[in-house]
């Protein structure tokens, strides 16, 4: 069977390592699928889930707050400031992340407070959309 070793990385930790069957993810202007060898590419992503298609079936989730992506005819590698396991998301947290940055667009005084406030809002709702995903796989 044909796998691709994939790489999910965060500023902190590596996220996940493994061999997979299909990788999807948000790129920059679309949703983007990958099989093993692919064309290379380099590419930046949005906010949103990567789904990792295992080799035996299964499948692993990972909430990306954007980032990079590249991809080698046997290598994925995603890497993002921010990433955190499907099963590690936390609803009521970014609900009241994302009501915190609601609110902070509201006050925003500067063009560079809305800027920081809009893109706080499109991450968490981005996560929220995430995890609503994650549980409908479970």
């Amino acid at each position: 069977m044909n796998t691709i070793h994939v790489d999910v990385v965060s500023a902190e930790e590596s996220i996940f390592s493994g061999e997979a069957r299909f990788v999807a993810l948000p790129g920059e202007t679309g949703e983007l699928g990958i099989f093993p060898r692919h064309t290379p590419l380099i590419t930046r992503i949005r906010p949103g889930s990567v789904r990792i298609e295992m080799a035996d079936g299964s499948e692993e989730f990972v909430f990306v707050a954007g980032g990079l992506l590249e991809v080698q005819p046997n290598c994925v590698t995603v890497l993002s400031d921010t990433a955190v396991r499907g099963k590690d998301l936390d609803e009521e947290k970014a609900n009241e992340a994302k009501r915190a940055a609601e609110e902070a667009l509201k006050n925003a005084k500067s063009d560079l407070d809305l800027a920081k406030a809009q893109s706080e809002l499109a991450i968490m709702a981005a996560q929220i959309a995430a995890l609503r995903k994650f549980r409908q796989k479970k």
